[in-house]
């Protein structure tokens, strides 16, 4: 087919393809469409595959010139694409090519044909400005504190949880179980709130109206009226800056019995561990393990968003709304319900979908230029590793969890997590290049928890 074309580049990391296909292509199709016809279309009076084509064209000839334009652009776009001069120019596979105001163009077989199409396309980006970039790294170190708290946190997880005496109060900690309802400004209870044998633990902030500190001190059986006002940013929009009236009654009160913190409580956890000092020690090997991966991450992190300010491009909007509807749907399954129940559920708070999506899973459109510029970026220096970087990378995840190596290999013997180590050792490699192009300095000193506090 002889077709010449013009690719343009246009917002959003899309473009604009206008090709022309020769006139005796355009001829050569509708021919090719008609014989079609003819072989397989039967008309009383006529044997089937012996209509004349003066008469298939003035019944069918709309339905065949459409058809005709549809095969033309088919086969011009699929020779286009294939050619090498194309390869930064092939849509996205979520990108279906669309005709410029979705109108088929005339066929006259005495003339060329000409199209237009628009789609969305990988981003064409150069990542070259490295110039100004510092990034600062946290300093962390795991102390005698850090794993004194993470003891402590074993101990919860191993504790027998057992019915407070009676007429002994709620304190900070305790479980409780209640039933409530919401109270209207006319002390009528308010429809669709009442909520019984409702369990949360005081202090976590984990109950829907958040009123831990006003339960505390109440006994089992007691009932009481709560007034809470809310914060102009509270975090529900439901509730902001408003005045809420809960009746609550405390129904059982339970508390956590916490194991002595001894050799029986290692054992208890692995058998690995014979003593306590085993868990310290295996503790702070896991925890050191735990903050470097974070400092890498934070690393990482700081170098792409100065790359992604430095270097700025714009992502087409299939791709934003690909990424968001794969986030969604993985939200759905992780709350075992579908999409579109989902949907439901959350945005009748008055929420947008990408709203929740940023505040569940972060920033769409940073991940995807990160991700992207990454890509680019392997691409562009030829990034690869061989199989002793991937032993050194299974050696390196086994150190800072404090197994074996064949028990980090174990895990790894899907071959689609071993495409994952893979993708991770060549990050590794592409940014011990990339830390040598830019400044590394210290930042400041930050506790071992709030490294994994998520960023205001």
């Amino acid at each position: 087919m002889n077709v010449t074309k013009e690719f343009t580049k246009i917002e959003n990391s899309a473009v604009k393809l206008t090709a022309t296909v020769a006139q005796a292509d355009v001829e050569s199709s509708y021919k090719t469409s008609l014989s079609k016809y003819t072989k397989n279309l039967q008309i009383p009076g006529f044997r089937k595959g012996h209509v004349p084509a003066h008469i298939i064209e003035t019944k069918y000839g709309s339905a065949i010139k459409y058809e005709t334009v549809g095969d033309i652009i088919d086969n011009a776009l699929n020779e286009i694409l294939q050619g090498e001069d194309a390869k930064d120019y092939r849509p996205l596979p979520y990108a279906q090519p669309r005709l410029i105001d979705d109108k088929m163009p005339e066929l006259d077989t005495t003339k060329d044909l000409t199209f237009t199409l628009v789609y969305d396309i990988f981003p064409l980006v150069e990542i070259k400005n490295f110039s100004g970039i510092t990034i600062k790294v946290p300093q962390s170190e795991i102390t005698d504190k850090e794993i004194q708290a993470e003891l402590k946190s074993i101990q919860e997880r191993n504790a027998m949880v057992i019915d407070k005496k009676d007429g002994a109060p709620v304190e900070d900690g305790d479980i409780v179980t209640t039933d409530y309802v919401e109270i209207a400004d006319d002390g009528s209870e308010v429809a669709d709130t009442k909520r019984e044998g409702v369990v949360f633990t005081v202090g976590k902030d984990e109950n829907f109206y958040k009123i831990d500190k006003e339960i505390l001190g109440m006994k089992k059986d007691e009932t009481k009226e709560i007034s809470k006002t809310y914060a102009a940013d509270d975090t529900n929009p439901e509730f902001a800056g408003k005045t809420k009236k809960i009746k609550l009654t405390v129904k059982a009160i339970k508390q956590r019995d916490l194991p002595a913190l001894d050799d029986d409580l290692a054992q208890d956890v692995s058998e690995k561990y014979k003593t306590l000092d085993d868990l310290k020690n295996a503790l702070k090997t896991q925890m050191e393990g735990a903050k470097n991966r974070k400092i890498a991450e934070i690393k990482s992190q700081s170098l792409l968003e100065q790359l992604i300010e430095k270097n700025p491009f714009d992502l087409p909007k299939s791709m934003i709304q690909a990424e968001q509807d794969a986030r969604w749907n993985m939200m759905a399954q992780q709350m075992q319900t579908t999409p579109e129940q989902l949907d439901k559920m959350l945005t009748s708070s008055g929420q947008s979908r990408e709203e929740i999506i940023k505040q569940w899973t972060g920033d769409t459109e940073k991940m995807l230029k990160s991700r992207i510029i990454v890509d680019i970026l392997f691409r562009d220096r030829n990034i690869s590793v061989t199989p002793e970087e991937v032993e050194a990378r299974y050696q390196k995840m086994a150190d800072e969890q404090g197994v074996s190596v064949d028990e980090i290999k174990k895990y790894y013997e899907d071959p689609r997590n071993k495409e994952y180590i893979v993708d991770e050792a060549k990050e590794d490699k592409l940014f011990e290049e990339l830390y040598k192009e830019v400044k590394v300095g210290k930042g400041d000193k930050v506790a071992f928890a709030d490294l994994f506090k998520p960023a205001n």
